[in-house]
This record gives C-alpha cells, sequence and structure tokens, in this order.
C-alpha cells in the first residue's frame, strides 16, 4: 500500500476511537456532523471537481434524502436501511432529472438552475403541510442500530463515520475508473471528448445522480442524528456551506472533503461567542485559503501523495502501428458526395467531393476562409450537412452526431492540440481506448472495471508515435511537440479507421515535421484513411497521395501534388490575382518609424517567431506576406502587446514599447486594424467609428467622423445601421474607418482582404493605395501576395516564423522563394 492508503486508514482508525470514547452527546453530535459533512463534501467533489459543474442548491438534494428516509421510516414503518437505500435511489433520480434540461445551459445558468431547485425544495417542505410538516417538521425519526443492540447516539456517529470513508474511498477509486477520467474529460474540454464518442451530456447527467446520491445519503444520516428534520436545516444558507467545503479542501480530492468539513463543522464551535460574524470568519477564511493554495488545502500535499516514479516509454525496436488498432481497419473508402453548408448568406462549403482510400493520405489545402476545417467538421459530424451525403462503406453518417460518427471509426486532432490537461499522458489514451464503453457507474464506485497499469498496447502506441517521455506526466506540462504526439496517439487509441488530422505541424520546427511526416506515412500505410489538412506545403506535397484545393468553399483542383502545383487556379487562390501596380520606388534616409529586433513571440508553449527583424520608415507602406501559419497575426498580435514578447526588442519612434500594455498603444500612435475585421456587431456604424477615438473622448470629434465618412461614402449612407448587417467588405471599410480615427501615426492591418469578392479586394487595395499616398504608415499583412506586393514599398516574406525574403515590391515580384513559401518546393 502507498502512503495515502496508511494515511486514510490511520484517519480511519483515529475517526472510530474518537467517536467510542467521545464523553458526552455534543462531542457526538460535533463528530457525526463532521461524517455527514464529509459525505456530501464526496458527492460535490464528484459534480464540481471530477466533472466541472457548479452546484449551489445541494441542500435540496440533502433535504429530500433527509424527508425520504424520514417519512418512510416514520410513517411507513420502514428499516432505517432500507429508508437509507431508498433515499439514495430517490435523490440519485432526481439528480438526473434535473441535470437532464438544466445541463443545456452552463457556467453561471446552471449555477442559477440549482439555486431555483434549492428554493423550490425549501417552499415544498414548507407548504405541503399534509407530508412534510411544514415548519413543524417530522420527530422521533429513528436510528440505526449496531449488533441488534438497543439504537443511540452513538451508534448512529460510528456508523456514519464508517460510511464517510467508504465515500471517501469510493472517489478515490473513481477517479482512476473509467467514469472518473470521462468526467475529468468531459470537464476539460467537450469537443476532445466528443470525438472519442464520449456522449457529453449522458457523462455530466451521471456526475449530477451521483453527486445527488451521496447527498441524499448524509441527509438521512442527518436526520437520524437530529432526530427531527424541518424546513429550516436546509436553505440556501446550507448549500454555499457545503460548496465552501470542497473549496476549501480541494476539488476533486477524496481527503478535501474531510478537510473541508472539519474546517466547517468544527472550527465554528470555537467562535460560538461570535455567531453573528459566522459568514464574516469563512469568508476571511475562504480568502486566505485561496490567496495560500488556490486550489484547496490537498493541493499542498498532492505532490507527495500523488507522486509517481517517471515511466519512459522505451523507442528501441519501435514497433508498428499496434495489432489492436491496425485489426479494426477496413478496406471502406470514405465517400463525400457534393456537400454543402452555408452560415447566414455565407457559402462555407459547396459541392465538394472527397474519396479517401484505405493506407491513403488524402491532403485537403486553400488560402484563409477556403472551407477546409469546416469540410473536417462536416465530416466528423460537428456541423450538419445541408446538401450531399458522407459514407463509410455502406454506413451512413450523413446527418448523424459527432459522438455516432466517432463510434463508426473516426477519430480527428484539432489545429490547436486538445489534451485532457488534467489527465497524465497515459490516462488521455486510457480515456480513448475505452472511449463510450464506460461500464456500470455503481461499480465504479467500488473499483470494479478499473484499467489495469500500464496496459502494454498503449505503450506500443506511444512508442509508435515517438513520445519518448514520462507517461504519467500531466498532460498540461508536456510541452507543444509531445502534446502533437499524444494527441495523435489518442486519436489512434480510437482503433479509428479514418484518421482526420487538422495542421499537425502548425508550430513544430523543421526536423519535428519531418519526423511528423514519416509517422503520418507510416499510419496510412497501415491501411488507415488518412485526411490532412496542413498550411506546410513541402509536407504535403511530400507525403500525399491526392491532393484537394478549395478556394471560397469550393475545389478548384483536385490531383496528385505535382498537377496541383502547376494549376493557375491554385496559384491565383494563394497568391492573389493580378491586379494594377499601385507601389511607389523611394528611398529614405531617415530615422523608422517602426523597428523590431530579434523578436521571438508565441502562445504558451508554442513558439510561433524566430528573431524577426524589420522596419518600417514614416509614410510607408511595408507588406509582410507567406502562407496560413506563417506567424503574420502574430507578428501583428505582438506588436501591439496582444502577445507577450518572448525576446527581442520593438522600438517605435525611438522608445521601447516592449512592455507598454496592449491598451495603451492606441495612445501611443498604434492602431491595430484585426483579422475578421471583429466590428461590434450590436452597434450602429456611427458608433463604431467613434468608439475607434475612444482614448481621446474628450476632444471634439465630430469633424473628423464626418472626413472618415466621406472617405467611405458606403459607411455614410449606412451611418445608422447596426454593423452586424453589413457586408465584409462594408464592414472591412469599417473597421479601417475606425482604426484611422484613433490617428494613428502607423496602422496595422491584418488579412483585409480575407472573404471579400476580388472586385471588393482590388478597390480595397486602391483605397489603402490613397491613405498611403496620404501620408498614412501603414504595416500590411496579407496571404495574398500579389495584391499585396502590388501596393506596398517594401515586403518582407515570412516563412515558419521566420524571415526568410526582404526587399522592394518590385524584386519580390520575381522572386521563386515566393511560390516555394506558398506550394512548397517543386
Amino acid at each position: 500500500m502507498n502512503l495515502r492508503a496508511w494515511i486514510g486508514i490511520g484517519l480511519l482508525g483515529g475517526a472510530i476511537a474518537a467517536t467510542l470514547v467521545a464523553p458526552n452527546t455534543y462531542y457526538l453530535f460535533i463528530l457525526g456532523m463532521v461524517a455527514i459533512t464529509t459525505l456530501v463534501g464526496v458527492g460535490l467533489n464528484i459534480l464540481v471537481g471530477l466533472s466541472g459543474q457548479v452546484s449551489i442548491g445541494h441542500a435540496g438534494f440533502f433535504a429530500i434524502g433527509a424527508y425520504t428516509g424520514s417519512l418512510l421510516m416514520t410513517k411507513a414503518g420502514w428499516n432505517v436501511w432500507f429508508g437509507l437505500i431508498a433515499a439514495l435511489f430517490v435523490t440519485a433520480g432526481t439528480g438526473a432529472a434535473l441535470a437532464a434540461p438544466a445541463l443545456r445551459v452552463t457556467g453561471p445558468y446552471l449555477a442559477m438552475v440549482t439555486i431555483a431547485f434549492g428554493i423550490i425544495v425549501e417552499r415544498v417542505l414548507i407548504e405541503w403541510v399534509g407530508l412534510t410538516g411544514g415548519f413543524g417538521g417530522i420527530s422521533s425519526i429513528p436510528k440505526p442500530s449496531l449488533f441488534g443492540l438497543q439504537p443511540a447516539l452513538r451508534d448512529v456517529v460510528l456508523i456514519a463515520m464508517i460510511v464517510a470513508f467508504l465515500a471517501m474511498l469510493s472517489l478515490a477509486l473513481l477517479k482512476q475508473h473509467p467514469w472518473g477520467r470521462a468526467f475529468q474529460a468531459v470537464r476539460d474540454d467537450e469537443i476532445a471528448a466528443t470525438t472519442l464518442g464520449l456522449n457529453t451530456l449522458f457523462v455530466r447527467i451521471m456526475a449530477f445522480a451521483l453527486s445527488a446520491g451521496f447527498t441524499g445519503v448524509a441527509g438521512v444520516f442527518f436526520a437520524a442524528t437530529i432526530g427531527f428534520v424541518s424546513p429550516d436545516s436546509f436553505t440556501f444558507h446550507r448549500s454555499i456551506l457545503f460548496l465552501l467545503v470542497v473549496i476549501l479542501g480541494g476539488l476533486g480530492t477524496a481527503e478535501g472533503a474531510l478537510i473541508g468539513a472539519i474546517a466547517l463543522v468544527i472550527l465554528p464551535e470555537f467562535f460560538q461567542d461570535f455567531a453573528d460574524y459566522q459568514l464574516l470568519f469563512f469568508g476571511i477564511l475562504l480568502l486566505g485559503v485561496l490567496w495560500l493554495a488556490p486550489n484547496g488545502v490537498m493541493s499542498l500535499f498532492g505532490r507527495w501523495l500523488s507522486r509517481h516514479r517517471p515511466f519512459h516509454v522505451p523507442l528501441e525496436n519501435t514497433p508498428d502501428l499496434p495489432a489492436y488498432v491496425a485489426q479494426n481497419v477496413t478496406l471502406d473508402a470514405l465517400t463525400v458526395t457534393n456537400v454543402g453548408i452555408q452560415f447566414g448568406g455565407i457559402r462555407a462549403v459547396e459541392g465538394v467531393d472527397v474519396v479517401a482510400k484505405p493506407g491513403t493520405i488524402t491532403a485537403v489545402i486553400g488560402p484563409n476562409g477556403a472551407g477546409k476545417t469546416t469540410l473536417l467538421n462536416l465530416i466528423s459530424g460537428f456541423y450538419k450537412t445541408q446538401s450531399g451525403r458522407i459514407t463509410l462503406g455502406d454506413t451512413e453518417l450523413t446527418g448523424q452526431s459527432s459522438t455516432r460518427i466517432a463510434t463508426t471509426g473516426m477519430s480527428r486532432t484539432f489545429q490547436a492540440t486538445r489534451l485532457f490537461n488534467s489527465l497524465s499522458v497515459l490516462d488521455n489514451l486510457r480515456v480513448a481506448l475505452v472511449n463510450y464503453r464506460l461500464g456500470n457507474p455503481l461499480g465504479a464506485m467500488v473499483g470494479i472495471g478499473r484499467s489495469p497499469r500500464p496496459e502494454k498496447s498503449l505503450l506500443e502506441l506511444l512508442a509508435f508515435v515517438g513520445y519518448s517521455g514520462d507517461i504519467h506526466q500531466q498532460a498540461t506540462n508536456l510541452p507543444f511537440v509531445d502534446r502533437r504526439l499524444v494527441e495523435i496517439a489518442r486519436a489512434l487509441a480510437c482503433r479509428p479507421q479514418v484518421l482526420l488530422l487538422d495542421e499537425p505541424a502548425a508550430g513544430l520546427s523543421k526536423a519535428d515535421k519531418a519526423t511528423l511526416a514519416h509517422l503520418i506515412r507510416r499510419i496510412a500505410s497501415s491501411g488507415l484513411k488518412v485526411i490532412l489538412i496542413e498550411h506546410d506545403m513541402d509536407l504535403v506535397m511530400g507525403i500525399s497521395d491526392q491532393v484537394i484545393v478549395l478556394d471560397s468553399g469550393q475545389v478548384i483542383s483536385t490531383g496528385i501534388p505535382m498537377d496541383v502545383q502547376n494549376d493557375p487556379k491554385v496559384l491565383e487562390a494563394y497568391l492573389g490575382a493580378e491586379s494594377p501596380d499601385l507601389g511607389r520606388s523611394l528611398s529614405f534616409d531617415q530615422a523608422p518609424l517602426l523597428s523590431i529586433n530579434q523578436l521571438n513571440s508565441g502562445y504558451g508553449s508554442l513558439q510561433v517567431l524566430h528573431d524577426v527583424s524589420l522596419t518600417v520608415q514614416p509614410g510607408e507602406l511595408v507588406s509582410v506576406i507567406g502562407a496560413n501559419g506563417a506567424g503574420k497575426s502574430t507578428l501583428l498580435n505582438t506588436i501591439v502587446n496582444s502577445l507577450p514578447i518572448r525576446s527581442g526588442q520593438i522600438r517605435f519612434q525611438g522608445k521601447d514599447v516592449s512592455r507598454i500594455p496592449a491598451h495603451q498603444m492606441v495612445s501611443e500612435g498604434i492602431a491595430l486594424v484585426p483579422e475578421g475585421r471583429q466590428v461590434f456587431a450590436e452597434l450602429t456604424v456611427l458608433d463604431n467609428i467613434r468608439l475607434g477615438a475612444f482614448h481621446r473622448c474628450a476632444d471634439s470629434i465630430d469633424h473628423e467622423v464626418t472626413s472618415v465618412l466621406q472617405r467611405f461614402p458606403i459607411l455614410e449612407e449606412r451611418k445608422d445601421q447596426r454593423a452586424g448587417l453589413l457586408s465584409g467588405g462594408e464592414q472591412q471599410m469599417l473597421a479601417i474607418a475606425r482604426g484611422l480615427m484613433a490617428r494613428p501615426k502607423l496602422l496595422l492591418l491584418d488579412e483585409p482582404s480575407l472573404g471579400l469578392a476580388p472586385k471588393l479586394v482590388v478597390s480595397l487595395y486602391e483605397t489603402l493605395a490613397a491613405l498611403r499616398d496620404e501620408g498614412i504608415t501603414i504595416l500590411l499583412v496579407d496571404q495574398m501576395a500579389t495584391l499585396a506586393l502590388s501596393v506596398s514599398d517594401r515586403a518582407y516574406l515570412l516563412d515558419t516564423g521566420r524571415i526568410v525574403r526582404a526587399g522592394s515590391s518590385e524584386e519580390m515580384r520575381h522572386d521563386p522563394a515566393i511560390l516555394q513559401a506558398y506550394l512548397g518546393h517543386g
């Protein structure tokens, strides 16, 4: 046995001894309330700690359990033990019945529903006098006895203590059971859990039912301990105290329920002379604990109690795809026929056909907004197709839920890795291995159905993908590369027939991408059907059997990599159509307005920018071009400090602005027009424009508003219309107009052509050229290289977070490196 087990045995022995030697009923009552509160804490920890749902109405379940047991024992003459079992099932059923509709909402709305539930139960107890006795309550409630002796308070407390410790043991066993891991998986990432075949609504309902059941049992013991129940014992105040128990002790920990119960039951007894200040005391205690241990008291001891000996996956003689995965592979093809979907008036995907055969890699590529991820969401069931069919062999997938599709042999990864961060590497795979086959939830409470540790097949799978780290490492602490590998391993653990990979190479180094390419090829050679979305064209063209190119939701080219690379339609989609030459040839001899030197930045553990250096002169229009995922938007967000820099320097007008908060950058003279416009949809056009001058709202801006509206006549016509009703092109004009209202010395534009029709794009770029000619300094980021080069004075080519080319727009137009960056090497 480990240290945790010995501590538990010691605590149980101490509790039993304290109960046996307690000198009077006062001490017995205190011990009994500790045991009862611990039982409630265990139930709430299943709900709040494991499944992440907040209930502020658990006094309602406490009351239902107490009254159910009391009524059956006093009016129906039932045995105490039968009353206890009945209360368990009644409260569990009530919890499930409440959760089924309530879990359609989340967050604070769910908390409000549980508050309403607790209030309703309290009012029913008061008003239903014929059954509950109203304020008079129910008295003469019998006590359970031990060994056939005369029932006594000491017996009740002793039984309650034993049951409380058994409940703590059940919670510890539940955490190691497929049901416990399912609770935590749904809490950490509901979308990822759905892709593994978990019915997230059912999992959450089961958490509610188990939680309510434990609380109902506690209610029966409460009634037996007091010998009398009335509505006064089940107020909203008690629900708050129950929630404090798990927060103080530690969310998701069995021992935390006991620690919280001791704090909330025993400590107030030392302050009986200050009863009116109890809530103030609890508030101070809660603030102190959250300050010293934000995850509860048990988090202070977690590193010792949950310590695992590191176990690293050996990579020698790396096996082929484990047999338990490969044996599920069939010769059925995935067929996508004429699928389409639209959002509002926008056709995101229209008339797309895909045939993915066993043992092949089908790559889906295209510029930003082409509909690639939307197509993947249609195939995996996150979106319902509005036209067309999707079949896997003879299995019809059209219109099926994502959960159902996952059980038929579809598995996927995501652009931003979606691991269950609170679980270990091995537990992430265990969730996938079991997926929807969770077993009996009651068996989970006694450890029936626990997985062996560690599973040999899962270790083989980790070795197959190349993960060599500690299998007990918590997923949140993994480096970025390992997160990618573990996510792929988890997808394979579902034993899929089809593997959907959404930008798996994003953020990886060149060496890691080469390793990933080899891995994907090995997965396909095992017979799986692989559909790949990726922006690294060297990787795509090097491993794909078939490439499908989307643009504006439609297929513009299909074929082998070499044919696609040379297709004029593909070149136009990526680089943009030929446009009027709006550029200039200038020379500057003054200090740069913006100077960036050796800039490194990224998201969390993912580093996107690597030693980026560039300059922008006053009055100049400079463009940064590059393929999807090159780091263009990251660069602009780092300049305005929406993303913190890791190293390097950003100087504006000779001043270091690297540490200036993002909201103050506008006052410094830098305004960002973000990707996707991001206008305030519920405000009018005029209000949006006025908000651009928010940082200097004391100034008179009416004349500037008039000037901006004259620059964009279509906005003048629609100035009183809600911004959300504008077309995409009009919203882009509005976003630029709002940026100009800040009187920027430097205007940053992030993908202004995204999602616009070609004619609108040309018109927009003519507007940018006019702004530049008026002396406004612009740093433009756009994937459409031809368009960006047509209007800019100088340009930088960004590839996988690094500047690989720089020069005048004229020089850059003829540089073959641009084509290679967008479509890979021929």
